[in-house]
Order: structure tokens, then sequence, then C-alpha cells
């Protein structure tokens, strides 16, 4: 057995591989790229905003197709003139950069390969690549653990996973996606190996770290685990309480030192009306305005709607497990309280790599019914 699983591991290598270098042959220069490279020459010419804007485009143009530079530009037809702002007007350009600085870890990153000798726009793809490449192989010691006598199986789901369309997407574009999704899945490998508390509060701060908008998930994951800890000896854990404050802290303390607008001034600029500039005008918008657009938008959350709880149901079907049922639970809810904040229903990577933790919590719980195998009910 330990031969076919050697075997397989360097099977699952070479596929990955090909398909990393078929991914970045194809990758995407899309709108979002102006912002995470502004944000890196930020923090390397944090004095001269008209240099930064000028570099940012001006390298883009280097490596991106005529076309996709157009609509970069905001060109195209039809033409979007907030785009256009961004690329001439510095001011304007200056404003968006919060979006963006906020995704600490990946622009961290990003400013890793620029300083290895990428370029500016190489640095945000191949950061994709590497973490679609990094992820597979995550995904596939998942699955050999859930599956420790089915290398076949695990080969299979394995390509299968990484071919999907989300994941080839993430892979190719200039987005934290892709990047935060090695996180979660260290974060399920922690889960089923039964890592320390302590661990596990790393992993769920590395999380945090590369993406705020995930607090409410590390957050909830705290506070469940407590719940259990709590009624299994009786008594309340302090360590929890203390993670759970870590978390927030680190929270609000990258929110303050970006700059962000806040939630309002997203929500305004991505589902009524992107400005140009952001002081421009005051994002106003009535309780009214707003369940209009969540009504509108999750009838087009069908996609996401079945998969889910499909996935919820036949882990509750095959699995009675609380603890297991509870993670679901927490998975799905968080998935639906994203949805809340940010309801971009067309665009399915930015709720996949909850579908994929959701995934793996259906495969544990298959793993379990039929294999025996054992997952601890307080990470």
């Amino acid at each position: 057995m330990k031969t076919k699983w050697r075997i397989s591991f360097f099977f699952i290598i070479a596929v990955i591989t090909f398909l990393s270098f078929w991914n970045y042959k194809n990758r995407v220069y899309d709108w979002d790229m102006p912002g995470y490279i502004g944000c890196l020459y930020t923090l390397k010419f944090p004095d001269s905003p008209d240099k930064i804007r000028e570099l940012t485009y001006t390298e883009i143009q280097k490596k991106a197709p005529d076309l996709e530079y157009k609509d970069i530009l905001g060109t195209l037809k039809p033409a979007d003139k907030a785009r256009q702002a961004f690329a001439n007007n510095t001011k304007a350009f200056t404003e968006q950069l919060p979006y963006f600085q906020i995704k600490v870890g990946y622009n961290l990153g990003i400013l890793i390969l620029y300083e290895l000798g990428f370029s500016s726009p190489d640095s945000v793809t191949f950061l994709s690549i590497i973490s679609y490449f990094i992820s597979g192989l995550l995904l596939f010691f998942i699955l050999k653990i859930i599956f420790p006598e089915n290398y076949l199986v695990t080969v299979i789901l394995t390509i299968g996973i990484m071919l999907l369309p989300p994941m080839t997407y993430m892979s190719r574009v200039a987005t934290p996606d892709m990047f935060i999704l090695q996180f979660l899945l260290v974060f399920m490998i922690a889960l089923i190996k039964k890592w320390s508390s302590w661990i596990m509060f790393l992993v769920l701060f590395a999380i945090t770290f590369t993406r705020p908008d995930y607090a409410p998930f590390t957050l909830s994951y705290l506070g469940i685990t407590g719940i259990y800890e709590y009624f299994k000896n009786k008594k309340l854990d302090f360590r929890f309480v203390i993670q759970g404050v870590i978390l927030l802290v680190l929270y609000f303390a990258i929110i303050k030192i970006s700059h962000y607008p806040g939630w309002k001034h997203l929500f305004y600029d991505t589902f009524i009306h992107r400005r140009s500039f952001i002081s421009g005008s005051s994002p106003d918008f009535s309780l009214q305005e707003y369940l209009t657009i969540i009504y509108k938008k999750i009838i087009y959350f069908k996609k996401v709607t079945v998969v889910s709880f499909g996935l919820l149901g036949l882990t509750f079907y095959l699995s009675k497990d609380s603890w297991i049922r509870t993670l679901a639970v927490i998975i799905l809810v968080n998935i639906y309280i994203k949805f809340l904040f940010f309801p971009h229903s067309s665009g399915l990577r930015f709720f996949f790599g909850y579908i994929m933790m959701l995934l793996i919590v259906f495969l544990y719980a298959v793993s379990k019914k039929y294999n025996g195998f054992k997952l601890r009910k307080i990470a």
C-alpha cells in the first residue's frame, strides 16, 4: 500500500504541475489587479502617490493582452467611467486602495514574490498559481487521511476538484480567493489531525490576517468549540475567550491601519454605484434598497444554495455525530453571513472556500460511516 500511495503522490504532483502551468498560460489580467499592485507600490513608495499610479498601469500594460488592458482602463464599450478615473486620476486611484490593503496576508505574499525578483503583475498572477499548486497537495493529503485505503478514490477526487471551473478560474485571476483556500485546507487538516487548540488558533489567526472578512467564521468556530468544552468539563475554558479577543483586536487593527472605509462604502460601490471618488459622495442607501438587492441576488444564488444544503443534508444523513453536524452547520451559516454582507451571487469563487470545507466534512462523514475513522470533537 505504501508503494501505491507513493506512486499516487508523484502522479498527483505531475498532474497538478501540468494544471498549474496550463492555468498560468491562461492567466487573466482583470480590473482587481491595479488595486493589489497599487498596494505593493504603496509599501515601496509610500510618499509618491503619482508614481504609484503611473507604475501600476505601466507595468500592467507591459504584460497584459491589449483587450484585457483596455478592460482594466475601462475603455471597452460600454465605457466604465470609474475605472477610467482610477487609471487617470491619482486621488481616485489612491482612495480605492484601502479596499485592497485590508487583505494584509495576501499583499504580504505579493511583496515577497516581488522582492524575489518577479515583476509586479507576475507577483500577483504567480501567487495564485503557487496557491493552486499547494492547495492541490493539501487536498490530496486531506483525502489520503480520510480514505487511507482508497488511493484511487483520493487521486480521482483530487484531480476532479482541481479541474472544477471555480478552482481553475481562481488560479488565473488577481484575487486572494485561491490564496486563502490554502489556509482553509490547513484548518481542515488541523481538525482531522487533532492539532492542539493553540496551534489551531495560529491557523485561525492566519486566516483572519489574510482575509479579515473571514472573522465571522474564525470567531464562530472558537465560540462553538468553547461551548462544547464548557459542556464537556462543566467550566469555562478561558483559552477560547483569549483567542477570540486576540482575533477581534487583529480585525479592528487591520481595519484601522488600512484606513478601510467600511462595509457601507463597499456595498454601495459594489452593488449600487461605483464611485470614482470615495470622498465625493456619501454611500447612502435605505434598508429597503438593501433588502431589494438581497432579494434579487438570492434568486441567482441557486447553485450555492443547492450544493450547500445538499452537502449539509447528506452529512446529517450519514453521520449522527453532533460535532460533525455542528461543523457543517457553522460552515453553512457562514456562507449566508458572507452573502448578507457581500451578495455577489454570480461569483461562486467568493463562497468556494466554504463549499470546499463543507465537502470535506461530508467526505469525512462518508469515511466515518464506512471506514470507522474518528474525528475528535474539540480540535
